[in-house]
């Protein structure tokens, strides 16, 4: 008698696994950023090694918020205003597809209305909050330590040495 699982187990389509698992196999590299590891998996494919076995960790992740300037009244209206129009654009433009008149004016209406209702809800949501946290914008980024290539067993010693090869060339000039 086989058990299942109520999320269905096993592997999805590609081989991955359903649920958050921890990676598997041996380190054949490491490197300070992802494109330096995401590089060493190119060579690896240009080599034809079978990448699928291949896993790019990222090691001692980080959240790194850089801070992109303070808020202004103009900033948060102008935001607000910006994604109110691109709401009452899809809007409008469902709209004009379901009412037979006035597709243009139909699609008008939407941006107006879309742009009205996104300055309103930015006000109300800077001036709530004004003067007592974040007043500033900023961009999140979750970024690693290093960054280590795993292989599984069956393959990581011809990684490994493929990736020496790539260790041993010389870098690519730059213009």
């Amino acid at each position: 008698m086989m058990v299942s699982s109520p999320f269905g187990g096993g592997r999805a389509p590609g081989g991955l696994p359903r649920l958050p698992t921890p990676p598997t196999g041996w380190p054949i590299g490491s490197y300070a950023t992802y494109g330096e590891a995401q590089q060493a998996v190119d060579f690896l494919a240009e080599s034809e090694f079978a990448v699928g076995d291949v896993t790019i960790v990222g090691v001692d992740l980080m959240l790194v918020e850089r801070v992109i300037g303070r808020l202004t009244w103009g900033r948060v209206l102008g935001t607000g205003a910006v994604s109110g129009a691109w709401f009452g654009l899809f809007a409008g433009l469902l709209l004009g597809l379901f009412v037979n008149q006035g597709f243009a004016l139909q699609v008008l209406t939407g941006v107006v209305l879309g742009v009205l209702s996104g300055l309103m809800f930015a006000a109300i949501g800077y001036s709530m909050s004004r003067g007592r946290r974040r007043d500033f914008s900023s961009a999140s980024q979750l970024v690693a330590g290093r960054y280590d290539v795993l292989c599984q067993p069956r393959s990581a010693e011809q990684g490994r040495e493929l990736l020496a090869k790539l260790a041993l060339k010389p870098p690519p000039a730059n213009p």
